[in-house]
Order: C-alpha cells, then structure tokens, then sequence
C-alpha cells in the first residue's frame, strides 16, 4: 500500500499540474486545497525538490512549481522516493537488493521468478502512469459525467 506521505505527494503534484498557470504556488494554498497538513506537505516537497522534480521560489510570490513536464514525471519515481522499492520481495528490487534468508538457491527459485513477474509488470505500468496521463484521465471522465448529465 501506498504510505500516506506518497499520496499526498501525488496529490500535491497533480494540483501543480492542474494549477501551473498560476506557477509557483505557495505551500499554504496546496495544503489547504488539497487537505494535506501544512508541515507534513512542507517536508514532502522538499524531498521532491532534493529530487529535482520540483523547483521552489524564495519570497511574497514564492512557492512551488515542476521541474520537469508532467509527461516525464511517473508514479514509480513518485513511489520510490517515498516508500522505496517496488516489489514484494527484496530478492527481485532494483535499487534495493537483497539476499532472502530462507533462499537456497535463487537461479531456480520459483518463488523469486513469479515475484520478478509481478515487479516488472507493476514498474512497466507506474512508469507508464505519468502525472500527465492520471491529468488526462481525469478530464476525460469528468466530460463523460458531464455529456451524461445532458
């Protein structure tokens, strides 16, 4: 499950999105919008700063804006930051490895294999769920509300 703290770090960046005419954004008007805590979101874009997925401006006007276009932001990016590796087992990470202690021999191990599986597909669809792409879906499915209405 996704941690509180990656939620709100996908909540906040979709709100840039939506709201990037308006670049940047104070950090008090996507807490209150967004119903996220003020010094919880302080911390979540900072680390998305760290990151360089977002840009921050000191001052009256200050506030934050992407960094890179929504088409190039993606979910298991997003994930990885807050909640670390994807997969299930440490055995089949990425950035994260690990040796399972139970394991005798991990070239024939079938557990590992269907687990592999399952962390390819998982990482395959997050990077293909970019911020632009959940935007995206969002307006069309408020247009089909909207022509189902009337």
């Amino acid at each position: 499950m996704l941690s509180k703290k990656a939620k709100y770090a996908i909540n906040a960046l979709v709100y840039l999105v939506r709201n990037s005419e308006s670049t940047p954004i104070a950090i008090g008007q996507i807490a209150k919008d967004q119903n996220i805590p003020h010094k919880f979101l302080e911390a979540i874009l900072l680390d998305l700063k760290k990151a360089k997925i977002l840009n921050s401006k000191k001052g009256k006007y200050g506030g934050y804006s992407l960094n890179k276009s929504p088409e190039k932001i993606h979910m298991a990016e997003v994930m990885r930051l807050f909640d670390g590796a994807v997969a299930l087992l440490p055995c089949v990470t990425y950035k994260y490895y690990e040796k399972c202690e139970e394991c005798t021999d991990e070239e024939i191990c079938g557990i590992r294999e269907v687990f592999l599986e399952i962390r390819n597909e998982t990482v395959r669809r997050l990077k293909g769920a970019t911020l632009a792409s959940i935007v995206s879906s969002e307006e069309e499915k408020k247009a089909q509300q909207e022509a189902a209405k009337g």
